[in-house]
């Protein structure tokens, strides 16, 4: 049996960060159901300190998450989930940014406008890539 999965990536702040990735994937931010929510919390089920607003909208502390917009079937969803330590060390799980036909000077160059840092250049036969580092610190590797 084959399973599906998602990518989770521990973040401080998993709402800013959900927007960052989702802007430089051209993915979307999954939606909230502020009704949910609420329904949820008057219920009992959760707390008013399990909620945040975010842009103006009420949303669950814990994360977001982001897909691609034509569905999960296309690729996995990641989620950005709340946790209160910073990261210390170098990620042992990265994301490999693939541009298509975009070039991928240009997609580092808007990255790291929107608040990447570069980390370094690499080559191995033929494939390059550009590492850079999320506003967070997370590794993600551009590439064609």
């Amino acid at each position: 049996m084959a399973y599906t999965f998602q990518v989770t990536i521990d973040s401080a702040a998993p709402h800013a960060l959900a927007d960052w990735w989702a802007e430089a994937l051209g993915w979307e931010v999954e939606p909230t159901d502020e009704e949910f929510i609420r329904k949820t919390v008057a219920a009992g089920h959760a707390t008013e300190d399990d909620t945040t607003t975010h842009r103006g909208r009420l949303v669950w502390k814990a994360g977001t998450a982001i897909r691609h917009p034509e569905g999960t079937d296309r690729a996995p969803r990641v989620l950005f989930q709340f946790v209160p330590e910073p990261k210390t060390v170098k990620n042992r799980v990265h994301l490999d940014v693939r541009t298509g036909s975009d070039d991928p000077k240009g997609v580092v160059e808007r990255l790291l406008a929107k608040g990447a840092a570069f980390l370094h250049d690499g080559r191995q036969g033929p494939f390059v890539w550009t590492t850079l580092a999320d506003p967070e610190g997370n590794e993600l590797c551009v590439s064609r």
